[in-house]
């Protein structure tokens, strides 16, 4: 049963003929699940990369595994990349007045959906933070990861946020928005607005 489990999605291994999606949310342990019989579940979050099922197979020995690749919800690193390579529709851009000069943006959570929508495996995180010296401001470093059919790929920025600048959230939060959204800027998500002037 140790084999079943890998970190970033979850295999219960049971046979409950009755068994729904729904009625996970109403399990009280996840050992009487698991003592229901034998089939296999996959459940796994839309950040995660779909990794192939290991299975035992006929004439193998019950602890070794075989791949048995498994369709994932993904498509290849190109055609992920020419569609956050897109202009991003007008309605979803907003502005701001940052030192007296207008900055057009999209929201976080916008460059969120928009990654589920092409990308539905990508993955997030935050490298580091770092608050200056003085205390003053602190930068967020985050990194985004496409994960295609054929490649990954990544890239990070940074986010700085004044720690006096308390007028939308907290300054971390702040500072992470804005490097997630140069992070995916860099893979092409809204980088036309970084150049529109030209």
């Amino acid at each position: 049963m140790a084999n079943a489990f890998r970190a970033g999605d979850l295999r219960l291994l049971g046979s409950a003929k009755s068994f729904r999606i729904g009625d996970i949310g109403h399990l009280g342990s996840l050992s009487s699940f698991m003592e229901m019989g034998s089939f296999v579940v996959l459940l796994r979050s839309f950040a995660t990369k779909a990794l192939p099922i290991r299975k035992p197979s006929a004439g193998a020995n019950a602890g070794d595994d075989v791949d048995i690749p498994s369709e994932g919800i993904s498509r290849p690193l190109s055609a992920i990349l020419r569609e956050l390579g897109k202009k991003v529709p007008d309605s979803f851009i907003k502005t701001r007045v940052e030192d007296g000069q207008t900055i057009k943006y999209v929201p976080w959570h916008i460059v969120n959906r928009i990654l589920n929508l092409h990308s539905p495996e990508w993955s997030g995180e935050v490298r580091n933070i770092v608050y200056s010296a003085d205390g003053k401001s602190v930068t967020v470093v985050y990194r985004v990861t496409l994960h295609g059919t054929d490649a990954e790929i990544y890239r990070e920025s940074t986010g700085t946020a004044s720690v006096e600048d308390t007028n939308y959230g907290d300054p971390v939060q702040k500072a992470e928005a804005m490097a997630f959204r140069r992070a995916c800027a860099r893979l092409g998500l809204g980088l036309h607005l970084y150049h529109e002037e030209l």
